[in-house]
């Protein structure tokens, strides 16, 4: 896994098995995935994307919904001869003059057409009425007047309630009046009543709740309670470095070899070294006292100051606080004179961090530099072949994870992540000759590494894709006999009874079954919240999407479960208002 924190959905290591998982979510539950938060609209799960509306309509239109005879009233307004025309007729002549206008691009005489239809036409002609006010509404939005464009169409919807034409300008006129809530509003009844088939509307909802989410999540983020993840966590992210000095047991060295008294020589670490107390520390899993027992050793100025500099900024990152980890990484990537495996360490901690942040360039600089200063450490491929597959540099990555199994020809982690990145390569190509000679590789991998749960885990995500239900079903059963404690794991084979069997008490079970094992897993909530979307218990999705909020371990994350958060919210807004409720499972 990459080192921060958790990875950017990258395969494996600290977030265990977590994959492709957003991707993979969206694909188990039919979702039309756009990008990003785009695969939130869960509910367009059957609908076929056909291309019907797909194009914006720049120009107004003869009546809200077409009468018997299609689109009834667009037509000429009566001749010079009928000088007996009902009010109504006066109001479409007066609306179609308008069209004239509008379709010439004079649209302050298509504007006064358009009140002219409106003053003249009978108050109880309520779909008439409407489609004046959104013509009207139409004819402001060429002339940029978003105001008065959101007040025409809210007049249009006041008297047509699923007019989409109107709901749909009134969500744009919104967006450019930076009003995102209603933008969200609108626009989710617009998705709703057109059954998720129009991408326009779609990628509005998208756009705006990437907004939401990133404003929220930037409000949030700088006040949270940094949080220390479950021992699962700590330690599957540790076991991701092999490199590592900090991870290690305590050395011989920073033991006393004449000293066989294990409690005279605990007591002896206690005094000499706050480092040596945090490693200590480390070792009993008493996490908490890390950070501090660190802190003094850097204070002391001690002989492990490098050490502690690193071991702090990586329970920094663990706890989620990049800003506090951010100084120590650097001062000890400048310590020319430390151990370069420690520099090299805090390199890749210090890209993955970046990474996380969106900031690729300044992520590949910094394992560069790391391959640069300690080309043989395999820890540096493995986890820039994570980064390469994340900016979909497939080919580089392979490069990096055979120059890490050159390294270390025992590596499982990074045989099974070639293997996947191979196999990621192939789906994406449609290549069927390379898709089976993948998973041919990961039949190998298992073979050869019986024991790496990770090489179950991802070639069970490829089985997934493959519709091999059952088999990666076996996969995951291997995974939870290996790791137990991965509560991952069964997040994953959760998602597969939906997929697989449409067995929703059996997925809700088993991803209760991870918060069980780990109450801390933020992708357990998410999922869980993300299944109760689909159900139509939307109280229930929203307060697992806050559960997850809260242990979120970036503000990329907290903004991708915001945006989740507020589309479920956006959703019992609308069935309040217009009594429209999406399809459940």
């Amino acid at each position: 896994v990459m080192a921060a924190s958790k990875p950017v959905e990258a395969p494996g290591g600290a977030g265990g098995t977590a994959g492709l998982s957003r991707w993979q979510l969206a694909l188990v539950l039919g979702a039309p995935v756009l990008l990003g938060a785009g695969a939130i609209y869960l509910w367009g799960r059957r609908a076929a994307r056909r291309g019907k509306g797909a194009s914006e309509r720049k120009t107004p239109e003869g009546r809200a919904s077409p009468g018997p005879g299609g689109e009834g009233g667009s037509g000429q307004p009566d001749g010079p001869g009928h000088e007996e025309m009902s009010p109504l007729g006066r109001a479409q002549a007066a609306k179609n003059k308008g069209n004239k206008y509008f379709k010439a691009g004079k649209y302050e005489l298509a504007i006064q057409c358009y009140t002219e239809a409106i003053s003249l036409c009978p108050p109880e002609k309520n779909l008439d009425l409407s489609t004046f006010y959104q013509n009207r509404a139409a004819a402001y939005e060429q002339l940029q007047k978003w105001t008065e464009v959101a007040q025409d169409c809210t007049k249009a919807v006041e008297l047509n309630p699923k007019y989409v034409k109107a709901l749909f300008r009134r969500a744009k006129a919104h967006e450019k009046l930076d009003n995102k809530k209603e933008c969200l509003e609108d626009v989710t009844a617009v998705c709703i009543l057109e059954a998720f088939q129009n991408q326009q509307s779609m990628l509005l909802a998208d756009k705006v709740l990437k907004l939401l989410g990133k404003e929220k999540a930037k409000e949030k983020y700088k006040n949270r309670e940094p949080l220390m993840p479950s021992p699962q966590f700590i330690k599957s992210y540790f076991s991701s470095f092999t490199d590592d000095i900090i991870s290690q047991p305590l050395l011989k060295g920073e033991k006393s070899d004449e000293d066989k008294d294990k409690e005279g020589e605990a007591s002896e670490v206690k005094e000499n070294s706050g480092y040596l107390r945090a490693k200590q520390y480390m070792e009993e899993e008493n996490y908490d006292k890390i950070i501090s027992e660190s802190t003094k050793e850097i204070e002391a100025k001690g002989k492990y100051m490098a050490e502690a500099l690193l071991l702090r900024a990586t329970f920094y990152l663990l706890i989620g606080n990049a800003s506090a980890a951010k100084p120590d990484l650097d001062q000890v990537i400048s310590m020319e004179d430390a151990n370069v495996k420690l520099r090299a360490n805090a390199l890749i901690k210090r890209g993955s961090m970046y990474m996380q942040q969106q900031q690729p360039v300044l992520s590949t600089q910094d394992f560069n530099t790391a391959a640069d200063i300690d080309p043989q450490n395999a820890d540096v491929y493995h986890h820039r072949g994570q980064l390469k597959i994340l900016l979909d540099q497939i080919e580089e990555a392979v490069e990096d994870f055979d120059e890490c199994i050159r390294l270390r020809p025992n590596s499982a982690l990074a045989q099974a992540q070639k293997c996947f990145a191979l196999y990621r390569q192939a789906y994406t190509g449609s290549n069927a000759l390379t898709v089976q000679a993948a998973m041919k590789g990961f039949e190998d991998v298992i073979k050869k590494f019986p024991k790496c749960a990770e090489g179950y885990a991802l070639y069970a995500q490829a089985l997934t894709d493959q519709q091999q239900f059952g088999k990666a079903d076996e996969m995951y059963d291997k995974c939870i006999d290996l790791e137990p404690d991965n509560a991952t794991t069964y997040v994953h084979k959760g998602l597969l009874q939906l997929q697989w069997k449409q067995d929703l008490d059996k997925g809700l079970e088993l991803i209760s079954k991870a918060i069980e094992i780990d109450n801390k897993c933020d992708f357990a909530y998410e999922t869980m919240g993300t299944i109760e979307v689909q159900r139509g218990n939307l109280d229930k999705a929203i307060e697992m999407f806050n559960k997850a909020i809260n242990l979120a371990k970036s503000e990329m994350e907290m903004a991708h479960l915001y945006s989740l958060c507020d589309a479920a919210y956006a959703q019992t807004e609308v069935a309040k208002k217009y009594g429209l409720k999406p399809p459940t499972l």
